[in-house]
């Protein structure tokens, strides 16, 4: 089996990089005007309009071969095993764990943490009043009235 996918494999490859040099090969729908006026292309090994059909041809053989290999490599790339399914619909759910503070029946109601107690909530630091400077006396302080 291993054998055989190795061979799919690499007559895929072997057809990509075909179609790939085929497609390069082609004229464009353009370069046909050149021809009809005497541009020397009739001339060539497959005449004036047998090289579009057979280049056109090939490169639709290739794209069915490519398009085959690649369906057989999907197919048969799946590891699971035949007999035994494996699916997220079939396993049975997972419960939730309690969070650390709750008590075994009751749920945790996110509050104030008291010391000596958990709780599912940190407690936020509380913000300390700035300190206020110190009244000065002498050179530039305003005299109270």
């Amino acid at each position: 089996m291993n054998m055989l996918m190795n061979f799919v494999l690499a007559l895929q490859i072997f057809t990509a990089l075909a179609m790939i040099g085929l497609v390069l090969i082609q004229h464009g729908k353009g370069a046909d005007m050149g021809a009809s006026f005497g541009s020397g292309a009739s001339g060539s090994l497959f005449g004036a309009t047998g090289s579009a059909n057979f280049l056109s041809r090939s490169t639709a053989a290739c794209a069915a071969v490519f398009f085959v290999c690649t369906l057989a490599l999907a197919y048969t790339s799946n590891d699971r095993p035949k007999a035994a399914s494996t699916s997220i619909l079939d396993r049975p759910a997972e419960s939730a764990s309690a969070p650390i503070g709750a008590a075994s029946g009751a749920a945790a109601i996110p509050g104030p943490a008291t010391p000596g107690t958990a709780s599912a909530v940190p407690a936020l630091p509380v913000p300390q009043p700035a300190p206020q400077p110190a009244a000065a006396s002498g050179a530039g302080a305003i005299p109270q009235k």
